[in-house]
C-alpha cells in the first residue's frame, strides 16, 4: 500500500479548513413529524425505493440510546414518518445498492458480555428488492461500527472496515475485496488490512458512505473525530479516494465544521460539536448535498463543493 502522506490530527485538520473561506451554502436543519418528542438524526441522504425519496433516520428519545431506524418521506416541505415501511431497532441508518438489490444496515446494541451496565455493539445487515420485503442476511464481528459496502465495476463487493481494541485502537479504517455479498463473512472483515497513516492512536475515524467514481477510485464520505481535554467530543465530516487496483490513497480532508450548519440543540453538553456525516447526494453540477446528524440530536443539511470532482478529473 502507498501512503506519501504524514499522519494529520484533527487540530491539524482544522486548522487547514478554516485557513480557506467555507464554501458551504445553504444551511437546513430538516423537520420531521410522526415520531412524538423523539429526536430525529444521523440520517442518511435520500435514496429511491419503490419509486419514492426515503430517508432513514436514527429516532430517540433526548435522555436515552434505545433507538430505532425510521423510514420517511417528504410531505410539502416535512419528511413525514412512512407507516407502511418497517422500523429496525438500530441505529446509525446507512443503504447502499448492489447487484439491483438495496442494503441497510445499522448499528445493533446490546448488554456487554463482561461489562454490567455497559452496552456492546455489533453491525447488522439487511438486504432485499426494497424496504417492504428486506431480510437480515449478516451480522459482523462484535464491538465494530462503520462497516461500509460497495458494488464495485468489476462486480466484487468492497468492504470498509473499523476495527477497534487491539487492532484499530480507538477505531480505524480498513479495506479488503469479496467476490460477491455471499462471501461477506465475519472472518473476510477480520482479514481486511488497515489504511496506515489516517489517524493517530489517540483519535479515530471511520467510513459513513462510499461512491464509485470515474476512473475506478472509490470516493469515502466519513469522519474524524478526537477528545478533547474536557474530554468533549468532536466529529468532523471528512472525504478521502482509495484505488483498490494500484492501492493509493489520498489525504482525508474536512469538508465541513459545525459552524457551517445552523444552529441547534445536542442531546449532551460534550455532543455540541459532533457532525456525523450520513450521506452525499451528488449535484452534478460541481456541488453536493451533505447531509448529517448534529450533536446527536437533529438532522441537517448544506451544499457544499463536490469533494470527489478532482479525482474524477483525467489524469487524478
Amino acid at each position: 500500500m502507498s501512503v506519501a502522506h504524514q499522519t494529520k490530527t484533527c487540530n491539524d485538520l482544522l486548522k487547514e479548513y478554516l485557513a480557506k473561506p467555507s464554501a458551504c451554502t445553504n444551511p437546513l436543519k430538516l423537520r420531521f413529524d410522526g415520531v412524538g418528542r423523539n429526536d430525529v438524526y444521523n440520517i442518511t441522504a435520500p435514496f429511491e425505493d419503490d419509486g419514492e425519496q426515503i430517508i432513514a433516520g436514527r429516532v430517540e428519545s433526548r435522555e436515552s440510546e434505545q433507538s430505532e431506524i425510521v423510514f420517511f418521506v417528504e410531505r410539502e416541505g416535512v419528511w413525514t414518518r412512512h407507516k407502511d415501511l418497517p422500523t429496525f431497532a438500530l441505529q446509525d441508518p446507512f443503504h447502499t445498492r448492489i447487484g439491483g438489490e438495496l442494503i441497510i444496515g445499522g448499528v445493533q446494541t446490546y448488554p456487554h458480555p463482561e461489562k454490567e451496565n455497559f452496552l456492546a455493539w455489533r453491525t447488522v445487515f439487511y438486504r432485499g428488492s426494497s424496504i417492504r420485503n428486506l431480510s437480515p442476511f449478516f451480522t459482523g464481528p462484535k464491538g465494530m461500527k462503520d462497516i461500509r459496502l460497495i458494488g464495485l465495476a468489476d462486480g466484487t463487493v468492497g468492504v470498509f472496515t473499523r476495527p477497534q481494541g487491539t487492532i484499530g485502537g480507538l477505531g480505524k479504517i480498513g479495506f479488503t475485496r469479496i467476490a460477491s455479498l455471499d462471501e461477506l463473512t465475519v472472518e473476510a472483515i477480520d482479514e481486511a488490512y488497515l489504511f496506515e497513516g489516517q489517524f493517530i492512536d489517540a483519535e479515530w475515524g471511520g467510513a459513513n458512505e462510499a461512491h464509485l467514481l470515474a476512473g475506478g477510485r472509490i470516493g469515502v464520505l466519513g469522519h474524524s473525530a478526537c477528545y478533547d481535554e474536557r474530554m468533549d467530543r468532536h466529529y468532523y465530516p471528512m472525504v478521502f479516494t482509495w484505488d483498490p487496483e494500484t492501492n493509493s490513497l489520498t489525504e482525508i480532508e474536512l469538508i465541513a465544521v459545525r459552524d457551517d450548519f445552523l444552529p441547534g440543540m445536542a442531546k449532551r453538553i460534550d455532543l455540541r460539536d459532533v457532525v456525523f456525516s450520513g450521506g452525499l447526494i451528488r449535484n452534478g453540477d460541481g456541488t453536493a448535498h451533505l447531509y448529517a446528524g448534529i450533536g446527536d440530536a437533529e438532522a441537517h443539511r448544506i451544499t457544499i463543493p463536490d469533494p470527489f470532482v478532482p479525482f474524477e478529473a483525467k489524469g487524478a
